[in-house]
């Protein structure tokens, strides 16, 4: 009698549990957190992390810092100010952690005592520090900044009368990177290094010079050093993807080059014993892709040599472990987030899956690590089901302990679609291609369901089986959707990545393709119910389908390329893709750029398509998207185009503008669903 009433209790506890569950909703993007940017301490206690979420009344992500024991117990705000604060960085002996934190008049550097909970403004600067690096004594506290420059002088105008209201002046450029997507225009200037005593007072440029000095800063073990990565070649702005390793000299800011090859080397970190520096880089073959290397040289920059040669994946976010034995590094592999340890000798050892879910829009590669002096690992983890939590996993541990539930209180109430890997042979050469399938909640494998394949943009990057607001978004409105990486797209090795090399799109097409016919024998997917969409590269793919083939009752092509030609003369990077992604420039390779146009294919289409963009969207302009748009209007296709006001590239960047981009996507294909007529 007794197991029966237990029986029916928790019979009756999954029901009503059941019954609360709702699908995932719009307005649920607004109450999604996650963890970024970790921090555990020197001796591994305790760790602090920024906890992201989004303010539905000012419709932007926030972020504060929080700090919790290893162990999950203690979990508290970090300060009592309700804004911005990031980049928080323990001092070497573990007693103050130092971070960057708004103000009404810009960011500042604040520092924070653990043992008494005490905070201080230690700066008053004229523009936002990044790269916060403790000295090794704990003394002084190095960041990059920039400093301004006055801006060409090409005419004097008269002076407007006092209290005339003229038309602002003009913006005057002479550079080379002049705007960025997101950000507009780029005030003349470079980035420097300054050096601030960790217990407040002047801060002091240490570098010079007409060059960027950002990214890793790394001091040297007696800290009259620091290691830092540049550009400061005369042709700096047309060697753009070039950089080396320097130091400078805290006190005489004197330079000296380590390092000197064609391609980027950046990111160094000094050994603990102060008599190598790791870095990361690698020599430019002139290729789409190329995986990024770690390198290990002396402190003189004699002696260099590759440690990662028998890994083929591109690497980042290096750091030495306590014996100066080896690194540890971050990588994906087959579209998921790993960390891993690789010893001078070139031994690589996994260590940890599953690292990222801070894109909560796409499920792209994402997510960060630290590591404490005994080798214990705090880093973000993610599965489908949930975005980046705070996991634990111990120097001799197998497996993590994730330590925080940010999402316990929505995500336990909601219904998500399952996520479900699969892989599939390409036509064109047999190769293995990697893809996932997100599920209706609730499916019924009875029923049939309209299917959507969803292209990730790069193209060189990676979807993987991480949490998706987009996807889970597209599966609660009934669609089974399928993402793939096909040829091209990282954390599959080098080749694989370069094989978009003037071949883009090319074959790829052919392998997402071969994913939906997969899908077909699978039984999830159906001929007469097939989408697409996609956004940037994906918006090109998208484009690209829909012109080789009338397969799909329905496109939305997002912020696309359609003519590389225009496209590569006014973008933001319009200087980033000759000889990288197409033999020289378009005006010596006309043929060979709008051969891979989709709007060469344009008179082909003949699927219904919604052409989205951001109204300020400078890496793939709006002129872009109308030229589709435009083109199948004088076709008398059906068409529409959503403009979409003040976003740029980064639509999703604004929670209101990725709900919309999902929202138009969703009610364009149900014009065109079948399952839906009787309804």
């Amino acid at each position: 009698m007794r197991k029966f009433l237990y029986f029916f209790l928790a019979l009756s506890a999954l029901q009503v549990s059941n019954a609360q569950k709702q699908d995932f909703s719009y307005l649920d993007v607004f109450d999604l957190q996650y963890v970024s940017d970790p921090q555990i301490s020197p001796n591994g206690t305790s760790v602090v992390y920024r906890r992201m979420g989004f303010d539905i009344m000012k419709d932007r992500s926030m972020g504060n810092l929080w700090l919790i024991k290893a162990d999950g117990t203690g979990h508290q705000k970090l300060t009592a100010r309700e804004t911005s604060e990031s980049s928080p960085k323990w001092s070497p002996s573990g007693d103050r952690i130092v971070f960057s934190s708004s103000t009404d008049e810009g960011s500042e550097i604040y520092m924070y005592w653990v043992s008494t909970g005490k905070l201080a403004k230690l700066t008053q600067l004229p523009f936002s520090p990044s790269s916060l690096t403790w000295s090794p004594n704990g003394k002084n506290i190095a960041f990059s900044m920039n400093v301004p420059k006055a801006p060409p002088v090409i005419a004097k105008i008269p002076k407007k009368p006092k209290g005339a209201k003229w038309a602002e002046a003009p913006r005057i450029t002479n550079r080379v990177y002049h705007e960025a997507d997101g950000r507009g225009y780029i005030k003349p200037g470079f980035n420097h290094i300054f050096v601030i005593p960790s217990e407040g007072g002047a801060p002091r440029q240490i570098s010079s010079g007409d060059y960027h000095h950002r990214g890793t800063l790394s001091w040297s073990k007696n800290g009259s050093k620091i290691y830092f990565s540049a550009n400061r070649n005369d042709n700096w702005e047309y060697d753009f993807r070039n950089s080396e390793i320097y130091s400078v000299d805290v006190q005489t800011g004197a330079f000296s080059q380590l390092t000197d090859r064609n391609g980027p080397d950046y990111s160094p970190k000094v050994s603990p014993d102060g008599t190598k520096i790791a870095y990361l880089g690698f020599e430019d073959q002139v290729q789409a892709y190329q995986i990024r290397k770690l390198h290990v040289m002396n402190l003189d920059g004699s002696n260099k040599k590759v440690v990662s040669e028998t890994l083929d994946r591109t690497l980042s976010n290096i750091q030495w472990d306590a014996k100066g034995a080896g690194l540890y590094v971050s990588y994906d592999d087959k579209g998921n987030g790993k960390i891993g340890h690789i010893s001078l000798s070139g031994k690589v050892t996994k260590l940890a899956d599953n690292v990222g879910g801070t894109t909560l829009g796409r499920p792209y590669a994402s997510g960060s690590y630290s590591i404490s002096k005994n080798g214990t690992i705090a880093f973000t983890h993610s599965r489908p089901d949930y975005p980046a939590e705070l996991a634990i996993q111990g120097a001799k541990d197998k497996n993590p302990l994730k330590i925080t539930s940010l999402n316990k209180a929505l995500l336990d109430y909601r219904n998500l679609g399952r996520v479900e890997e699969v892989w599939y042979k390409s036509s064109v050469d047999g190769r293995d291609i990697q893809g996932w399938v997100v599920y209706p909640p609730n499916y019924d494998e009875s029923k049939k369901y309209p299917f959507m394949v969803e292209n990730h943009g790069g193209p060189i990057l990676n979807y993987g089986d991480r949490f998706s607001t987009e996807m889970q978004l597209y599966a609660s409105a009934g669609y089974v959707v399928f993402y793939p990486n096909p040829r091209g797209s990282t954390s599959y090795g080098e080749e694989f990545g370069n094989l978009l090399y003037n071949n883009y799109p090319g074959e790829d097409y052919n392998d997402v393709m071969d994913g939906v016919d997969h899908c077909i024998q699978m039984g999830i997917a159906h001929e007469d119910q097939l989408f697409v969409t996609g956004g940037s590269a994906g918006g090109i793919m998208s484009a690209w389908m829909i012109g080789k083939n009338k397969r799909f009752e329905a496109a939305v092509v997002a912020k696309p390329v359609m003519n590389w030609i225009s496209k590569t003369l006014v973008a933001d990077n319009y200087f980033y893709y000759a000889e990288h992604r197409y033999p020289g420039q378009p005006w010596e390779n006309f043929e060979g750029y709008w051969k891979f146009s989709p709007i060469s294919l344009v008179g082909n289409v003949e699927t219904p398509t919604m052409v989205m963009v951001g109204m300020n969207d400078l890496r793939t302009p709006p002129s872009e998207a109308k030229q589709l748009y435009h083109a199948l209007k004088l076709r008398k296709i059906e068409t529409v185009l959503v403009e979409i006001p003040g976003a740029s590239h980064g639509i999703a960047s604004k929670p209101s503008n990725l709900i919309t981009k999902i929202a138009h996507t969703v009610a364009w294909f149900d014009k065109f669903r079948t399952d839906k007529e009787n309804e």
